[in-house]
């Protein structure tokens, strides 16, 4: 069969750049390896982890804080099996959901490992064994990240697990050790603190969160130690080992003390790295780079005219709503329109509780600049909203130009973070000042009536503070 346009991949970067092929009219396939669409992010990734975030959650507040509202829950336990059963059902819920999609897109979609021929031609080994090939005029690489692990530290799935073993445990584990302080490591870890799990974050900066703004990265690490998180930081890890019945980590501090961790599960939670095993893309003319990431230029093509890569393969954050940009570019580039992406308007989210978003430029990042700069900041123990509902955790930042007011970054720890940085991001994109902020009505009490009162204190005008 010869398509105008063949993916490979189906998560968030891919299934999405087939629904707007298949908008724009283009012949198009979708190749994915495993029975299932919708890639890391939707199987064993975003999704489910946000699931069992959710859930835990809900344990936790009502362990913790709806006493306060006086709300009794008197014989309160956790049915963890019923708990990863949710789980599995929301996954397979949007599982058919994006099923639906590519059948209403006129997307075919072709199970198997995709290897390349040439630049055009792509050969698809099914698990039968059967093989069939396709050719395409333009062919998107789309196939994502898996998870990284430390020198001479094996992932052995039982007791040294990544990300996609966290998911789902047979239990929840008395103590869980954490190699890693980013994204992933903190959302898993709260998880099963939540829970009850004894939670050691052992990390090798000076800091969680690498690369996010350093007052958030501090709040947020404040906050989750209140829950019960330990923290470990610039801490070097020497050796992870399954001890048996349980995994056993050696790290060395900064004073070169060693501390020993011992638990019943130690996730390896230092990142991703691209996934591109078996695609064969140098007979395709693709070399990868030495972090195994494809080069690409500013319209996402590769050294091969007719393959563009997008996603966790190339250059930039591992994000899925970046991959689904990107996919849209992409396929909106193929037909001929001239598509744009404002990477600096791209939100960064955490999502612990409270959750924690970021846009823009940091502190540190403008530090290393020429650029002048004022800082606003609102506490949330200052807000209304917050206070009635007891999330009076956080603060939210916003950093602007100065002399124009203009809006630089936005970082926030609160309550629903994860939504209200839509604003900010929707206000950087078009360019606005703290005054066009100020100016806008805010409701009240609100969480996001909080943006406008860290504008005003870019200027010493904050009303409640």
């Amino acid at each position: 069969m010869h398509y105008d346009v063949i993916i490979i991949g189906s998560g968030p970067g891919g299934y999405v750049a087939a629904i707007r092929c298949g908008q724009l009219g283009l012949k198009t396939a979708i190749i994915e390896k495993y029975p299932v669409l919708g890639g890391t992010c939707l199987n064993v990734g975003c999704i489910p982890s946000k699931a069992m975030l959710d859930s835990s959650e809900h344990f936790y507040n009502a362990a913790k804080k709806f006493s306060a509202h006086g709300i009794s829950t008197q014989g309160l336990a956790v049915d963890f099996g019923k708990m990863v059963e949710r789980k599995a059902g929301v996954v397979k819920k949007i599982n058919g959901g994006v099923a639906f999609l590519m059948k209403k897109n006129k997307v075919d979609v072709l199970h198997g490992v995709a290897s390349f021929r040439d630049a055009k031609t792509v050969a698809i080994a099914a698990a039968d064994g059967a093989l069939q090939e396709h050719t395409a005029g333009s062919i998107i690489i789309a196939t994502g990240s898996k998870p990284a692990t430390l020198p001479g530290i094996a992932i052995d799935k039982q007791r040294i697990i990544s990300s996609t073993e966290a998911l789902s445990l047979p239990e929840i584990p008395k103590h869980l050790i954490v190699i890693g302080g980013g994204v992933i490591g903190v959302e898993l870890g709260s998880v099963y603190a939540r829970l009850g799990a004894r939670v050691s974050v052992v990390e090798y900066a000076a800091e969680i969160l690498g690369g996010m703004d350093a007052t958030l990265a501090q709040e947020l690490r404040k906050t989750l130690a209140k829950q019960g998180l330990e923290f470990y930081l610039s801490h070097k890890v020497s050796a992870a080992e399954n001890s048996g019945d349980g995994a056993r980590v050696m790290a060395t501090g900064d004073g070169g003390k060693e501390t020993v961790f011992e638990g019943d599960y130690c996730l390896i939670a230092v990142g991703r790295k691209p996934y591109t095993e078996g695609l064969n893309a140098t007979a395709a003319g693709i070399t990868p780079d030495a972090k195994g990431r494809i080069p690409v230029d500013e319209n996402f093509r590769t050294a091969a005219p007719t393959v563009y890569a997008i996603g966790d393969v190339i250059e930039g954050p591992m994000l899925a709503h970046k991959a689904s940009e990107e996919g849209v570019y992409v396929a909106e580039h193929i037909s001929g329109h001239k598509p744009y992406i404002n990477y600096h308007t791209l939100p960064g989210i955490v999502y612990t509780w409270p959750e924690a978003a970021s846009v823009g430029f940091t502190e540190e990042e403008l530090a290393k600049t020429s650029l002048a700069f004022d800082v606003g900041l609102f506490p949330f123990s200052a807000a209304g909203r917050a206070i009635t509902s007891g999330d009076t955790e956080g603060v939210i930042k916003v950093i602007a130009q100065k002399g124009t007011g203009k809006i630089i970054g936005v970082h926030m720890v609160c309550a629903r973070a994860s939504d209200l940085i839509g604003e900010a991001a929707a206000a950087m994109e078009r360019g606005a000042t703290v005054e066009d902020i100020i100016r806008v009505t805010h409701g009240h009490p609100t969480y996001y009536e909080q943006f406008k009162e860290a504008c005003l204190a870019t200027e010493g005008k904050a009303i409640h503070l």
